[in-house]
């Protein structure tokens, strides 16, 4: 972030710190910022209520020993995924319902926070941008809409959509991949590193696991609830960073009167061990908060656009599809967002394969994989850092474990897409 600025003032410390100072106030004036933040302190809290009140200890028990569905690493981090694949409806969530039932299983079962952090991660973009019904899918028919406005393709934004998104094919092989790696326990040598560094705690009986369920079930019903409100009975038109800001209010407010009135805490404890869990995250949300500088920053510096610029005078048909791909996963992975990725690339990819005469739903697809891909890689990436923080991982040693196993699905994909466009 400080480096970009730099250049954008040529060197210039005052006027340097001037806009640094700008894009700050910038950023901390933006509601949906502001919420991302208010979430994350919340999500902290609402974790460390759930531990402290012996939820997850007794939540853990009753998977592993009452109803013995967890017997194994296998079985448990094939919960982690399924969880993931279920509640796909908002990213952050995803990963924190996961991270959260998945971190006590970890530990009993000797898998390290790291390969819990890649499968959280590895099941929250993917699933999201396959199943859309979600602000992926509201974003995407939008761009769509306005190509068709443009008079670059003609019929339904739906159509089109559906057909770009079975031409998702980073999601699809990641999925893929990811089960592979449970079932086979593929780990690489960072993976396997990780495992031998984690220290494992012992499972304890706690109180009672609805401790857990019950938070846990608010956040999920409470992202469709708050996406419906703020959509005006439309799912796809809510907002998504006002609906998981008010879901972790709400989830926060109702677990820490509950246990109030249970007397499972004090009203002081409920205070104390909130205030805990959001100083826990503090470093995780500025970690985000330079993650979000960054992407002002290459926006300004038209980054995306720049790179975009050369390929409609080197391509050759059958790479467009691939090239697409590669500069929508770069963009995405040194901005950190795949939104807007998505925003960059769509109106540049969709007039490039008209005036080519090649598939368009598959340099759409293109599109949206490469975004998925950046996301997926990037360390500045607001699931990379939440998949960190919710499963316990240490932010960096995620990125390192997991980056091997998207370079493998992401060059699969980059070959997938010519082969396809060869052959169509």
């Amino acid at each position: 972030m400080i480096v970009g600025i730099l250049i954008m003032n040529q060197g210039s410390l005052l006027s340097s710190v001037m806009q640094f100072l700008e894009i700050s106030r910038h950023l901390l004036t933006q509601a949906w910022i502001l919420q991302t933040f208010g979430f994350l302190l919340l999500m902290g809290s609402v974790m460390v209520l759930m531990e402290k009140s012996g939820g997850v200890d007794a939540f853990v028990h009753m998977l592993t020993k009452k109803l013995a569905l967890v017997e194994s690493s296998r079985a448990s981090l094939v919960l982690i995924y399924i969880i993931g694949i279920v509640i796909f409806i908002e990213t952050s969530i995803t990963v924190l319902v996961a991270g959260s039932v998945g971190r006590p299983l970890c530990d009993a079962h000797n898998i390290s926070r790291a390969k819990l952090a890649y499968v959280c991660d590895s099941t929250s973009a993917p699933v999201g941008s396959i199943i859309m019904f979600n602000g992926y899918g509201a974003l995407m028919l939008g761009l769509i809409t306005a190509q068709m406005h443009l008079g670059y393709i003609q019929g339904d934004s739906v159509s089109w959509l559906m057909s770009a998104i079975g031409f998702n094919l980073y999601a699809f092989f990641t999925l893929a991949l990811t089960f592979i790696v449970i079932w086979f326990t593929l780990d690489t040598q960072s993976m396997k590193n990780a495992v031998v560094k984690h220290e494992h705690s012992l499972v304890a009986q706690g109180s009672n696991p609805w401790y857990m369920i019950l938070p846990i079930t608010m956040m999920v019903g409470g992202v469709f609830l708050f996406l419906y409100l703020s959509g005006d009975g439309d799912i796809l038109k809510g907002s998504g960073s006002s609906s998981i800001f008010y879901t972790m209010v709400m989830t926060f407010v109702l677990t820490g009167g509950y246990f109030i009135v249970g007397k499972i805490m004090s009203v002081k404890e409920v205070f104390v061990n909130g205030y805990l869990g959001a100083k826990g995250i503090f470093k995780v949300t500025s970690i985000l908060f330079f993650a979000f500088g960054i992407g002002e920053v290459t926006n300004a510096m038209h980054t995306g656009i720049y790179l975009a610029s050369f390929t409609d005078t080197i391509l050759n048909p059958i790479w467009l599809a691939s090239t697409i791909f590669l500069l929508a996963a770069i963009i995405s992975f040194s901005t950190g967002t795949s939104w807007g990725t998505f925003g960059v690339m769509i109106p540049i990819a969709v007039p490039l394969a008209v005036s080519m005469d090649a598939n368009i739903a598959l340099a759409m697809g293109a599109v949206i994989s490469g975004g998925i891909f950046g996301d997926h890689c990037s360390p500045i990436s607001d699931t990379t850092i939440i998949s960190s923080m919710a499963s316990g991982c240490d932010h960096v040693e995620h990125v390192k474990t997991q980056l091997p196993y998207a370079l493998f699905s992401g060059i699969f994909a980059f070959f997938s897409f010519a082969l396809i466009s060869g052959l169509s």
